[in-house]
């Protein structure tokens, strides 16, 4: 029964190929040889004449596949696309929701997290996310980034995708993926915005990110490629390598656990223990500019789609699924936020549009590639009332200082997104199914799709995502608050964070 289960969600795992798998080019990983795209059957099969008998055997030797020139440039624009989001994207729509006097304090810890991130990914956070160490974090094989460049062979390594002898240059996948992590450590920082030391930020995005970021992309997103996968008689090996989550079934495109729900349950665990913010229920604390806050929302709308479209690997359909489920399940969260608001207080709000938008973005990213259009705008739809409810009636009953919403939003989303993603896969309901062009090699067929077992094993991965995120959140905060404490002082809180943190202002009057 496990095993059945093991290659079932292996096909699953691969049916639309997001970020959520990678294989590194070690030697047990690297993709088997494949003929050169444009090769012609003719060609191959000519015979050569008997005097070319060695030069015809060296010509057959395996070919090492290429990086293809349109997937590599599609990787680097939609890297671009995803820092287009946290920078301004993001930082835009946490300032515009603050009070002026933390504008530039919001401003800072979103951009100087983002580059701290980047730097610690660089030096050790892909070696422990995306090579072979345990089910639960890799190894150091990419320590400092070791081993990109092949000395041997005089060229940059290549990674795989999600189809058979399909490659992309390692060097791009960990430049995209370095900005997955960049992001998800920014997305905090909204939970105890306005309230929280600019150095106690830093520590433990740290600490958080090393222990919490970096285990859970390897658990969801680790496996060894789609070329290990030659026979029946190898998956249960080829499984028993991948990531914890990973071997279980569970789908994430492009980050609905090890981002949202693993960056949201951080930040409701900092909003407790940072604690509610000084006349938090009795001062207004209204955003000082809601229109920098939609300048920001639409900032992370076009960004968004680099980071779902291009967690497909490939400029292929996979991808275009990905970008037009995007666009319209964002704009069906937006209607259904609307919608929700106008029954509830009798008017809709431009700042119940943009957090409209961003619940689809959310709610989407773990089924991107993984459902049909009619599923991603029922997604849609679901999340802007899901989420509509996460920021007014969840918050009022969690009773945490959530500042920006983030646990609302991206914690909300997340959930709904992830569960969701395990009934709209289905080819019953327009879902891809199983197209990966080398799962044959695993027997499964469309008819052994599950809703009822896919959704279970989504909700499994919910679980532990959050059981993890918020341990390693609760001791990383502990740490910090006992060395160099968490929280500004009541002056400094009143005078805010632009000044008393940074000695400047955003606008000067």
């Amino acid at each position: 029964m496990k095993k059945l289960l093991v290659s079932f969600a292996l096909g699953l795992s691969l049916l639309a190929g997001g970020t959520a798998a990678w294989a590194q080019t070690t030697p047990a990983a690297a993709p088997v040889a494949a003929a050169p795209a444009d090769a012609k059957p003719a060609e191959a099969a000519a015979p050569a004449p008997a005097a070319a008998a060695p030069a015809a055997a060296a010509a057959a030797a395996p070919v090492a596949p290429v990086p293809n020139k349109g997937d590599t440039a599609w990787m680097m624009v939609s890297t671009l696309l995803v820092i287009l989001m946290t920078i301004p994207g993001l930082a835009l729509f946490y300032g515009g929701l603050v009070r002026s006097k933390n504008m530039l304090s919001v401003l800072m810890q979103v951009m100087v997290s983002f580059s701290l991130i980047v730097v610690l990914w660089f030096i050790y956070g892909y070696s422990l996310a995306f090579t072979e160490g345990s089910a639960f974090i890799g190894g150091f094989d990419r320590l400092f980034m070791k081993g990109i460049w092949d000395n041997v062979a005089g060229t940059f390594a290549n990674g795989a995708t999600f189809s058979k002898g399909v490659v992309i240059p390692e060097i791009v996948f960990a430049a995209f993926q370095a900005t997955f992590a960049g992001i998800t450590g920014a997305l905090i920082v909204g939970a105890f915005a306005e309230r929280i030391k600019f150095s106690a930020v830093l520590m433990f995005m740290v600490l958080w990110f090393t222990f919490s970021y970096a285990p859970i992309a390897h658990m969801v997103w680790f496996w060894m490629g789609p070329d290990a996968y030659t026979a029946k008689e190898v998956v249960d090996a080829m499984n028993d390598k991948a990531g914890f989550i990973w071997q279980s079934g569970a789908l994430d495109f492009a980050g609905g656990t090890v981002v949202h729900i693993n960056a949201a349950v951080a930040g409701l665990v900092g909003a407790y223990m940072v604690g509610k913010r000084i006349g938090y229920g009795r001062e207004s604390m209204a955003p000082h500019s809601l229109t920098l806050t939609m300048v920001g929302a639409s900032l992370l709308w076009v960004g968004w789609f680099g980071f779902n479209a291009g967690s497909a690997l490939e400029a292929n359909g996979f991808a275009a699924l990905a970008f037009i489920n995007t666009f319209g399940a964002t704009a069906a969260a937006v209607l259904a936020w609307c919608v929700g608001e106008a029954l509830m207080r009798g008017k809709a709000s431009m700042l119940g549009a943009a957090s409209g938008a961003v619940a689809g973005l959310v709610a989407i990213t773990p089924a991107a590639g993984n459902v049909g259009i009619g599923g991603a705008l029922a997604i849609g739809l679901i999340a802007g009332f899901a989420c509509l409810w996460g920021v007014n009636g969840l918050k009022k009953l969690l009773g945490a200082d959530d500042s920006l919403d983030v646990f609302g939003v991206h914690g909300v989303g997340g959930i709904i997104g992830a569960l969701l993603t395990g009934v709209f896969n289905s080819p019953a309901l327009g879902g891809p199914g199983f197209v990966a062009d080398w799962v044959t090699a695993t027997g499964i067929t469309a008819a052994d799709y599950s809703i009822a077992s896919q959704v279970w094993i989504q909700a499994k991965a919910v679980l532990i995502t959050i059981v993890w995120s918020g341990v390693v959140s609760f001791i990383a905060f502990k740490l910090v608050d006992l060395t160099i404490g968490l929280r500004v002082s009541e002056e400094d809180e009143r005078q805010g964070l632009d000044i008393s943190s940074h000695g400047e202002s955003a606008y000067n009057r």
